[in-house]
């Protein structure tokens, strides 16, 4: 089960990803990411891992996706931290290899 909640503030809008990042959920935060950045209106977007019990191969290639597109990462939990700096190298990597 996957958990996206949104919250709206002047400055941002976060949405709280709790839960198992797997097929079919991964497609599902990249869709919510979408909408979110609709309407933004100068706000960032921060999107806030927490409580992240499972990140499948599919949630790690959307997570980098959107890391790619710009998008600011929060994580709270050892798990969570670790799996985001390695996919946050992943996608420079990856950024660096394009550049070429």
């Amino acid at each position: 089960m996957l958990k996206i909640s949104l919250i709206d503030s002047a400055r941002q809008r976060r949405l709280i990803v709790e839960g198992k990042l797997i097929a079919p959920w991964a497609a599902e935060l990249r869709s919510v990411c979408g909408e979110a950045r609709i309407d933004l209106h100068g706000r960032e977007l921060v999107i806030e891992m927490k409580h992240i019990t499972t990140i499948s191969q599919e949630g790690e290639n959307v997570i980098v996706e959107l890391i790619n597109e710009g998008n600011k990462f929060r994580c709270r939990g050892v798990f969570t931290k670790r799996v985001l700096k390695e996919l946050t190298r992943r996608a420079n990597r990856d950024l660096r290899e394009i550049k070429r």
